[in-house]
């Protein structure tokens, strides 16, 4: 058994206004390593305009992975029934930082905490 990367290090700004949600990573450069967007509630994602690939972390209420779509490229869709939570990372950060289905992530990463809103 393989222990799992420490998401220690991992930094996620959230979306949670109607706009911000529809908008994502639209329009902005790549995420850093170790950078993610947190998209909530959400459930479905598109990458239409988008330039580059994203990997894409559906989750749900408990923060527990449901189902990760690596590399989504520019104009496709994912979709996760049962997610209330998207995670948006730069292509690769998911299998880097271990995120497969049934990980759950620890609580301090899904709730809001003022001083990291955007």
């Amino acid at each position: 058994m393989s222990r799992m990367p420490p998401l220690d290090g991992l930094t996620v700004r959230r979306a949670e206004r109607w706009r911000d949600r529809l908008r994502g990573l639209l329009f902005s450069p790549p995420p850093a390593p170790g950078q993610a967007l947190l998209i909530t509630p959400c459930a479905a994602v598109h990458t239409a305009f988008m330039r580059y690939p994203i990997d894409v972390v559906f989750l749900d209420r408990r923060g527990s992975v449901r189902k990760v779509a690596r590399a989504l490229p520019p104009w496709r869709i994912a979709i996760c029934v049962g997610a209330r939570h998207t995670l948006e990372l730069a292509a690769g950060e998911a299998r880097r930082l271990g995120l497969t289905p049934g990980r759950t992530l620890p609580r301090r990463l899904l709730h809001h905490h003022p001083e990291s809103s955007q």
